[in-house]
């Protein structure tokens, strides 16, 4: 099962990196992220280049099953430029995906990167929906080895639908994809949205609006 997570995670990260990404390509060998720097760039300060080692440019763990303990029944392990500073200007990132059975990753988008997802092992089902006025939800259930993409902030969701645990990996066309979960924006911002103007919007008494906002 190892090599097989290992043969996949390298084949889906792989046939991304050869993708045109969104970010402007580095103007040097590498920019190691500094975060200690206090400069405000799109981005992070670089390191200077004398200083970096390996450390910069790994990661471990990413075999390690996530806790997927939670409401949601899923744990997402990134590996992004927080993880490894060296991936900063180089416009990809990658995320692990565990599932519990009937665990879900809720819609969501990611405002700077398309996904391409790959199922490493289990089943699920997926999907996004286009923008207005068509929304319409393009969606498929995935089995071991198949890939699906989600397109640049489009929102998406994903659900194990098999009777065990699911994994799945992730390969996104940004250093810091960012995550906007559609629930939590909309019911757990700060300040809160006011009540009356998401009744409105949902169509929905203002008493069940204060319910879900109690919620997140």
């Amino acid at each position: 099962m190892a090599n097989q997570f290992l043969l996949l995670a390298l084949l889906a990260t792989t046939t991304f990196a050869i993708a045109t990404a969104f970010e402007p390509s580095p103007l040097q060998d590498f920019c190691v992220a500094d975060p200690a720097n206090p400069a405000r760039v799109n981005g992070l300060v670089c390191l200077d280049p004398k200083l970096a080692t390996a450390v910069h440019f790994s990661f471990k763990g990413i075999h390690l099953p996530g806790n997927t303990s939670n409401p949601l029944g899923s744990k997402v392990t990134p590996v992004n430029v927080v993880q490894i500073p060296g991936l900063n200007t180089l416009g990809i990132s990658l995320a692990r995906i565990d599932y519990a059975p009937y665990g879900v990753v809720p819609p969501h988008t990611h405002p700077r990167a398309t996904e391409i997802l790959t199922v490493l092992e289990g089943s699920l089902y997926v999907g996004f929906v286009t923008s207005n006025p068509n929304n319409q939800l393009i969606s498929k259930v995935l089995n071991t080895g198949d890939v699906f993409v989600f397109p640049v902030g489009l929102v998406h969701f994903q659900k194990n639908v098999g009777y065990g645990n699911t994994i799945s990996i992730s390969a996104l066309s940004s250093q810091n994809p960012g995550v906007n979960t559609i629930a939590n924006a909309v019911f757990g911002s700060n300040p809160a949205i006011e009540s009356d103007v998401l009744a409105k919007a949902f169509q929905v008494d203002k008493s069940i609006i204060s319910h879900l906002q109690t919620q997140f």
